[in-house]
């Protein structure tokens, strides 16, 4: 994640301000008590080494180094202690890939872990403790005390740091679980290597450096297994709740916000193959959704194109790894990328991309549980777009594609819902009916009948807009919902309507004809209008008077205009 630029110059400053500093005085007071060049270099490779089995929980990176730090500092003294803490830290800060958005965890790092193993070292000092004592039981006390100091001043310095940076750090969590086991692992091996050192020399430091860093490998692939199945367990819980999302929108919504909760993920798209281009349907950066104004891509352009035309993931650690096939938008800070092909019955049918400002962001075995997440996404995301289509076909007329009865009588009620509630003031209603409609059937044919029909449709539609909900009532029936729209506004918008239907005329084709020719026709329209609380007290009462102003109002006192229910 990114921080505050305030919050990262605080810790350079910090670090520049302690760190050269505090090293001086710790070799002036803490020197080493005898320098052996060879000694001392096969230590600080051991802990290079050591470095490269790192074990990563909640975002927190362990690393068992403490073990060769201890038997330093018994052996030679704090200095070449904290020296080679100081060294690993840059190490193990290139080996997770520290990119430049978080370059701040360097001097973050190098500072906590200078504070803590100076602290603890003045700790193990101050308790009697002595650098190469031969007497096990004036070592182990000490050492042990100066183990614990660290650990607790670990914990406080990184509930410390990540609330600062704006995360949230648990003292009881799996990391403090593993912090835990790898003290309680590295003090005997840190004592078995002092003594054996003293004894044997450089070969101590073979002689335990190969079992330890065995022994560090199988508690990283056991921690990575513990991952995997974590993951894989995640993955299908996230499978089923997408599966019960019936909305498309909702399908999106949920997807992008369980990977970004799950991976380290600045910037999501999901692409949709939309004929011989790859449309994008969801684009999330830094947290927030962005317009999905981004130029399609055809196959085999950007990284996105190559997924989809191989039909195969592909996961980059560094921008070095993928600048060279990026086409297209890409944002500039992104390191890592995660790419994978979104497939129904064995065609890609989408791509997601996943992009992150950190190198080595992602591990090979995600590519798995992300395949799996797409899977789960693509059956999803068919299942909404099928109940979409079956929601949309219930509702609307399927000649005009307007609302149709059902629709508009279960909005009318749920409009009556949010009056008795208080939400709305009044519910006006306009309800229309074509003028002389069976004369057009039988004079051009039913099909002509329905083009009049489509074409009203479309002109009410265009009027109205999002000014009120229209809806085809039944045969040559329009009905109009406006809430919150007082009786004499919906008989003024009446009046427009019933203009705009009568003032142009409707085209149409004579079906009955030998020959289908195009007709102009003048079409009028009757109109009655209803608005409660005033008109009605229900929703049935107030369709029945709009009706009743239509057919009373309107069409006996001779077609071709608007009436008001009155009671």
């Amino acid at each position: 994640m990114s921080i505050k630029r305030s919050v990262s110059m605080f810790f350079w400053i910090s670090w520049a301000a302690i760190v050269p500093a505090g090293l001086y005085l710790t070799y002036l007071y803490y020197p080493p008590a005898e320098i052996k060049p060879l000694d001392m270099a096969l230590f600080l490779l051991l802990a290079a080494i050591i470095t490269f089995f790192p074990i990563t929980i909640n975002g927190i990176t362990i690393f068992m180094i403490q073990w060769v730090t201890l038997a330093a500092l018994l052996s030679f003294n704090l200095f070449f202690s904290i020296l080679i803490l100081q060294l690993a830290i840059i190490l193990l800060m290139f080996r997770v890939g520290v990119g430049k958005v978080d370059i701040y965890r360097l001097p973050l790092n190098s500072l906590m872990f200078f504070l803590a193993s100076t602290i603890s070292g003045m700790i193990f000092f101050a308790v009697g403790g002595h650098v190469g004592d031969p007497d096990i039981h004036h070592v182990l006390l000490p050492a042990a005390i100066h183990e614990i100091c660290y650990y607790i001043l670990n914990h406080l310095l990184l509930y410390v740091s990540r609330n600062m940076i704006g995360l949230k750090y648990k003292f009881f969590g799996a990391d403090l679980t593993w912090e835990t086991l790898a003290i309680m692992m590295v003090y005997p091996f840190s004592i078995a290597l002092f003594f054996l050192y003293k004894e044997l020399g450089v070969v101590a430091i073979f002689l335990l450096g190969v079992p330890f860093v065995s022994v560090s490998l199988v508690l990283r692939m056991y921690n990575s297994t513990e991952k995997i199945n974590d993951y894989i367990q995640k993955a299908v819980e996230i499978g089923h709740e997408l599966t019960q999302r019936l909305k498309v929108d909702e399908v999106l919504d949920l997807f992008i916000q369980k990977i970004s909760q799950n991976l380290p993920v600045d910037y999501a798209y999901i692409l949709s193959v939309e004929g011989d281009k790859l449309d994008l349907l969801r684009r999330v950066e830094m947290g927030e959704q962005k317009d999905n104004d981004l130029i399609p891509l055809k196959k085999n352009q950007g990284i996105s194109g190559v997924v989809w035309a191989e039909g195969k993931s592909v996961l980059f650690n560094d921008k070095s790894e993928w600048s060279g096939i990026a086409n297209g938008y890409m944002p500039p800070n992104v390191e890592s990328v995660l790419s994978v092909p979104i497939l129904r019955n064995q065609e890609t049918v989408g791509v997601l991309l996943l992009a992150s400002t950190r190198k080595k962001a992602y591990e090979k075995y995600q590519l798995m549980i992300v395949d799996m997440l797409c899977s789960y996404f693509a059956v999803a995301i068919e299942n909404g777009r099928h109940y979409e289509e079956t929601k949309r076909n219930s509702e609307r007329c399927a000649l005009t594609n307007l609302y149709n009865y059902r629709y508009f009588e279960n909005l009318l009620t749920n409009e009556y819902e949010e009056f008795n509630k208080g939400n709305r003031k009044e519910i006006s209603l306009i309800m229309l009916d074509i003028d002389h409609f069976k004369v057009v059937n039988d004079t051009y044919g039913h099909q002509s009948g329905n083009e009049i029909l489509v074409e009203m449709a479309d002109r009410l539609s265009k009027l109205i807009g999002n000014y009120g909900t229209l809806a085809r009532y039944g045969g040559e029936e329009f009905v109009i919902l406006l809430p919150n729209v007082s009786k004499e506004e919906a008989t003024s918008l009446a009046e427009t309507v019933r203009l705009t239907i009568a003032n142009r005329p409707f085209t149409l084709h004579n079906n009955l004809a030998d020959e289908r020719k195009c007709l102009m026709v003048r079409i009028t329209a009757s109109i009655g209008v209803a608005t409660a609380p005033k008109d009605a007290d229900d929703a049935l009462s107030l369709i029945r008077h709009a009706d009743r102003a239509l057919y009373i109002g309107a069409k006996r006192a001779g077609r071709n205009r608007v009436a008001e229910y009155v009671k």
